[in-house]
């Protein structure tokens, strides 16, 4: 059986001070949380996460890592760096690291061979644009991503992946796929899975849904066959509201 995750990434928002607020309000609050819950600071409030979250359900998440281990990439950050933080979760191949930063499918692809011999768990971002979608690509565009990413990764390592769909017109927009919507194209996911791999493969892999994920949309979204749970975005750093997701 699949598991539940609700991860929160923070993207560029508090400083080290506002995420020991944050967090110690949080943390007590989904103590009895029945999902995996996972937040992704910034670097910058890794340490302050960690020291608050060792004793805590919540796992620790990174929003990035470089696929070297060291060497002049000035403002990256090491697989080695990552693991002095105790993180277990790395965000790779968000739209926003695709589209502002140029990262291509190569790059997701040694990110997550990286993350993977390291012992964390890569969150997978996959997602189509507006115009992709209305032009009829978003299956091919979607199906190229995994293939890329999935670039001689094994079955057995494969499964130690977290997908998360978010399509690129749902971030930050406010507009979100219906339910129902999302819940078909994370099944066509499973079938481009099963496609390079096996069935036994995409039925359980966790696929999780991303874009404007709200308190009001995720008890339907959660009820879907096919969706795990959500990647969050504004809503995973107002207390209340990751708070209601995370007790769908």
């Amino acid at each position: 059986m699949r598991k539940n995750i609700i991860a929160g990434n923070w993207k560029m928002h508090f400083s080290s001070e506002e995420t020991k607020k944050f967090l110690n309000e949080l943390v007590p609050k989904v103590s009895d949380a029945k999902c995996e819950v996972v937040v992704c600071p910034p670097f910058t409030s890794l340490q302050v996460a960690s020291d608050i979250l060792k004793n805590s359900n919540i796992k620790l998440g990174a929003q990035n890592i470089h696929f070297e281990e060291k060497g002049a990439f000035t403002g990256e950050i090491s697989a080695d760096m990552l693991k002095s933080f105790n993180v277990s979760y790395v965000i790779v191949g968000h739209s926003e690291r695709r589209s502002y930063f140029n990262e291509t499918d190569e790059d997701i692809n040694k990110k997550i061979f990286t993350c993977l011999k390291n012992d964390f768990v890569p969150i997978f971002c996959v997602g189509e644009t507006l115009e992709e979608r209305e032009a009829g690509k978003m299956k091919s565009v979607l199906e190229s991503q995994i293939k890329n990413a999935f670039l001689g990764v094994s079955k057995e390592d494969v499964k130690k992946i977290v997908v998360a769909y978010e399509p690129v017109w749902a971030i930050g927009t406010g507009k979100t796929a219906t339910s129902e919507d999302a819940n078909n194209v994370i099944g066509f996911i499973r079938n481009v899975v099963e496609n390079i791999y096996d069935k036994e493969v995409s039925e359980n892999i966790v696929i999780l849904y991303g874009g404007s994920v709200k308190p009001n949309t995720i008890k339907e979204q959660m009820s879907m066959e096919n969706i795990d749970g959500a990647l969050v975005g504004g809503a995973s750093i107002v207390v209340s509201d990751f708070e209601s997701i995370v007790k769908f």
